[in-house]
């Protein structure tokens, strides 16, 4: 793995030498404009302390925000110990610790592979900071290694919590499994709930905690710096962990799926090498990936609402009618500057301490839950595994919609002299709560168990075979495409005609304010979206687990687990449970994806509008550049859906080439007679593969994504800005599609093995097929253009200000050839993304 990996790199850098020196020529060029200070490194926050808070100022009251969130971080360790103490049988313990071996070395890996990625985010930086735009005063070493740190402290952030996440899905993974064998279906239901809580306050305990250092901690002057490279270093984390871990987990999905068609064998055969890579995959793309683009989301969304306030709320909008900074007195530029500075103070304050309510409201809902699920099930024989997680998303709802407009009432009771606005702010972000609520439900729809769209898919494969079955499929995709998103646009429009209650007096655009609230109020239970989304991993690797640990075969094992454990045994009835549990768990990830997703876009257009902003001096010039009227925006806008379109297969051709490879490596060594499972060596083998293919898919599209940034940003600003609100839309509708249709074709799966149990049959062949192709579609594309549209616009921050700066000093020529250039660069990794990963067989 280390020659491959080392090996690629040196190819990458012949093709890249040329853009990279381009890159590094029109920054040098650039800094001839160095003096004058750029939107980013302007990005100066205000002074917390100088505005009061319920009787202290606002420093002080967030230093309170830091015990929560230690206190979130003590919730999620606790839950840690208690899962890792839980009972369970040394043949399921020794299975999990394996899976958590490979991941081990998978995570060290793309550590590995993250840093070498960070050289060419750190070189922009460099030269960005260091030549381009200095902070103002600022000495340039000091100020660059402050802001080299903070984006390798966000990307630490992803990669950390991702390895604390399976950790306790590895540890909960096999106590899950072992609580089966007492046939009571709670605990089955409990223990995977608790991990996804676990990973879900940790999560945001450490992302919230880092923002709080960079607000409470670092000088103002710095600051804003620190958030964008924060945010990038955290996007490009979530952005590698999530594509190659949603290769990875598909190509050994795939594998292992295939050998059930093949080799006529049951699901999670211990005899299948491809199993132990399955497990593995479950974590690296079920985990690794949703916990980074987690940390990431959650900061993104924060940094993008900091960089609205910063320059939305300018000392000018409060001037006198018809003065401006140039014509007004100093008298009136000062008093204008402290109402913009106190504003700006209320809102930021106002803002962390929604975060903290994240906390708060999941951690209280989660008892409470726990509480009604415990005493309606905890003796039960039967229940539907989807009642607990469903009745915690809403409860979590309502507790954090409460206390959302009582703390906002309590911190804003006035703002800038309206005593209404914290109501209405509050209602904003409830519209995004809300649609943390509602999307889930409306996902059920199309790929629950229960849904009729995924009973579509079994009647239709039942006569059609695979072939109708799959088309199914794509309508159930479709549909969800339609109401998901008028949803979407039904929440986010009462949050504009809110905002439109006085709004805008106290800043410029403030529609783009209240689409960044929405986005923000998404995230308004962010553990328990977490939690639910980390319940599936936990689910599908117990089922494994009980498997893969031939409990059932060991002698004696009954009279043992009597002795031992005091239970009575049913090891049949055990695993039609395990079955059921993990049909809830994939519809909770399936209604996961389209919430991270929606944040992702929504959030889009407040980080895109502090380009606009840059590009049109505050909103007082080229504005009219903003409308169909100008080509370039409207080329821009298609360009877009192109490269959307080339993500999706790019991302697609890594799983195909790497799933025929594994399939084939299965193939060739797996023993059905005389042995009773796989060998170590037979399925460490296959987690190389999948690594390896992984790893080459991510490289050809990080690449490719980054020199196409570059390229657009370079070519026109507004054509830029028309391809980034071009990505936004057409990756939201694709991600819905293919997440969703996945999703529907992986419970159809489901229901022909736990309902109808029709294991081994035509129609069972016919829906895993239906399943492999969903696989790449939920796990993989999809839930990938979240991170890369978020980081294709953060690094457009840089991009679009760099070609803007060079056109004015060097002239359009030159940014055009460079552009040229970067394009080039792109287009090399466009091409090798498919036809050096294309599978070399006797067909080619």
């Amino acid at each position: 793995m280390r020659t491959w990996l080392t090996n690629a790199w040196s190819r990458c850098l012949k093709f890249t030498k040329f853009g990279a020196a381009a890159a590094c020529f029109a920054l040098l060029a650039a800094s001839t404009r160095a003096d004058e200070a750029g939107g980013e490194s302007n990005l100066k926050l205000p002074d917390l302390s100088q505005v009061s808070f319920l009787g202290m100022d606002g420093h002080k009251l967030l230093l309170f925000g830091i015990v929560f969130c230690l206190f979130g971080l003590a919730f999620g360790l606790t839950i840690y110990m208690r899962l890792k103490s839980l009972p369970v049988h040394k043949s399921m313990r020794d299975i999990s610790e394996l899976i958590y071996e490979t991941c081990k070395t998978y995570l060290t890996t793309q550590g590995k592979f993250l840093l070498l990625l960070w050289v060419f985010i750190a070189v922009a930086i460099v030269l960005y900071f260091g030549w381009l735009h200095p902070i103002p005063g600022k000495p340039i070493p000091t100020a660059l290694l402050i802001i080299l740190a903070f984006s390798l402290l966000g990307m630490a952030g992803s990669y950390s919590v991702a390895w604390f996440g399976i950790r306790v899905n590895t540890f909960a993974n096999s106590r899950t499994a072992f609580a089966g064998l007492r046939g009571k279906p709670y605990p089955i239901n409990h223990i995977p709930l608790e991990a996804g809580m676990s990973v879900g306050m940790m999560l945001i305990s450490v992302e919230l905690l880092m923002m709080l250092i960079i607000l409470l901690f670092i000088p103002g002057d710095y600051a804003g710096p620190c958030f964008i490279g924060f945010a990038i270093g955290e996007s490009l984390g979530a952005a590698a962990l999530r594509i190659a871990g949603g290769i990875f987990t598909k190509i050994a999905d795939i594998g292992s799926d295939l050998m059930k068609i093949v080799f006529k064998i049951k699901e999670d055969d211990a005899r299948n090498p491809g199993v132990i890579a399955d497990c593995t995959g479950d974590n690296a793309g079920d985990s690794v990936g949703p916990t980074a683009d987690g940390f990431e989301t959650y900061g993104v969304t924060g940094v993008a609402l900091i960089t609205f306030i910063l320059l939305a709320i300018p000392p000018e909008h409060f001037l006198p009618a018809g003065l401006t900074l140039e014509t007004a007195s100093a008298e009136a530029i000062a008093k204008a500057t402290a109402v913009a500075n106190t504003i700006q103070v209320q809102l930021l304050v106002w803002i962390f301490v929604m975060r903290i309510i994240m906390l708060v409201a999941s951690a209280a809902a989660y008892f409470i839950n726990g509480f009604v699920a415990k005493a309606k099930y905890g003796k039960a024989d039967d229940m539907n595994f989807e009642a607990p997680l469903t009745s915690l998303v809403w409860i979590t709802s309502f507790v954090s919609i409460g206390l959302t407009y009582l703390a906002s009432w309590l911190i804003i009771p006035e703002l800038g002299g309206d005593p209404t606005q914290w109501w209405k702010l509050a209602t904003i972000i409830t519209c995004g709560t809300l649609a943390g609520a509602i999307i889930p439900e409306l996902v059920k729809v199309f790929t629950s168990v229960e849904s009729r769209h995924t009973k579509e898919i079994v009647i239709s494969a039942q006569e059609g075979g695979p072939s109708l079955g799959i088309l199914s499929g794509f309508v159930a995709g479709n549909f969800s495409g339609y109401y998901l998103g008028l949803s979407m646009v039904l929440l986010m429009s009462v949050g504009y005609l809110v905002s439109q209650g006085g709004l805008h007096n106290l800043m410029v655009a403030e529609p783009v304010f209240a689409f960044g609230l929405v986005a923000f109020g998404f995230l308004g239970m962010g553990p328990v979206t977490i939690a639910v989304d980390s319940y599936g991993p936990v689910t599908d690797n117990a089922q494994s687990v009980f498997e893969l640990s031939l409990i059932e075969q060991l002698p004696g094992i009954k009279q043992e687990l009597k002795k031992d454990f005091g239970m009575d045994v049913n090891f049949e009835r055990a695993k039609h449970m395990l079955e059921a549990n993990d049909g809830a768990g994939n519809t909770f990830k399936a209604t996961a994806k389209p919430v991270l997703i929606g944040t992702a876009v929504v959030g889009a257009t407040t980080m895109i509008f502090s380009i606009i902003m840059a590009l049109t001096n505050g909103l007082a010039a080229n504005v009219d550049k903003l409308s169909l009227l100008h080509a370039p925006f409207v080329l821009g806008l298609i360009t877009g859906g192109a490269v959307i379109y080339w993500f999706t297969g790019a991302s697609t051709q890594a799983v195909t080439t790497g799933a025929y490879r594994a399939v084939e490596f299965i193939k060739a060594n797996i023993k059905l007679e005389g042995v009773e499972k796989a060998s170590i060596t037979d399925s460490k083998k296959v987690v190389e593969i999948c690594t390896r293919y992984a790893q080459k898919g991510m490289l050809n599209i990080f690449i490719a994504v980054f020199f196409a940034t570059l390229a657009f940003a370079f070519v026109e600003p507004f054509f830029f800005i028309g391809y980034l609100i071009s990505i936004a839309t057409f990756g939201l509708y694709q991600a819905i599609f293919m997440a969703n249709a996945g999703g529907a074709w992986d419970n159809a799966k489901k229901i022909v093995e736990v309902k109808l149990k029709q294991k081994g049959t035509d129609l069972h062949a016919a829906t895993v097929i239906g399943d492999t192709v969903g696989d790449p579609f939920k796990d993989t594309s999809s839930v990938a253009l979240n991170p890369v549209i978020k980081f294709t616009t953060l690094f457009g921050l840089l991009a679009v200000e760099l070609a803007v700066s060079l056109t004015s000093s060097q002239g359009g020529g030159l940014v055009h050839i460079l552009a040229a250039a970067f394009f080039m660069v792109a287009c090399f990794f466009v091409y090798r993304s498919f036809y050096g990963m294309r599978i070399k067989g006797e067909a080619a």
